[in-house]
């Protein structure tokens, strides 16, 4: 990690799990609202599946409340829309175009192991979890 950087570990995971929930919120928004771009052309149990997973999960996450769980759900969604939708044509996700689904099961569970960290509801409610060691030296540098 950047020397400059290491000061500010908890702000950038923060903005991380916030940033994170609400991109995945819109997508449960577009499903169950239509908005912000009209309604989702999905199968029902893909609209009343995902959606409230989307909506709901990516909220709490952005919101820092339940955050373990919440992200935990959301990467379990995103695991399994990854093998229905894009792993069944192709295993890599540059060619099945599942990029997107990859990443954000990788980042809602890393986001699940790691808690709600600063800027949080659980944070105000004594709730955090393990952020504090994003704030701890590391044992090993690698840089």
């Amino acid at each position: 990690m950047p020397f400059f950087m290491r000061r500010f570990s908890s702000e950038t995971y923060a903005l991380l799990r916030i940033v994170a929930g609400l991109l995945f919120m819109c997508h449960g928004s577009q499903k169950l609202l239509g908005f912000p771009q009209g309604l989702h052309n999905s199968p029902p149990y893909i609209l009343y599946i995902a959606g409230p997973i989307e909506l709901v999960g990516g909220a709490l996450v952005a919101l820092g409340l339940l955050t373990g769980w919440a992200a935990f759900f959301c990467a379990g969604l995103m695991a399994f829309a990854y093998w229905m939708a894009h792993g069944t044509q192709h295993l890599l996700p540059i060619v099945n175009h599942g990029e997107l689904a990859a990443l954000y099961c990788f980042v809602f569970l890393f986001i699940s192991a790691f808690g709600s960290g600063i800027w949080s509801v659980d944070a105000a409610r004594g709730r955090l979890g393990h952020e504090k060691v994003l704030q701890q030296e590391p044992h090993v540098r690698l840089g």
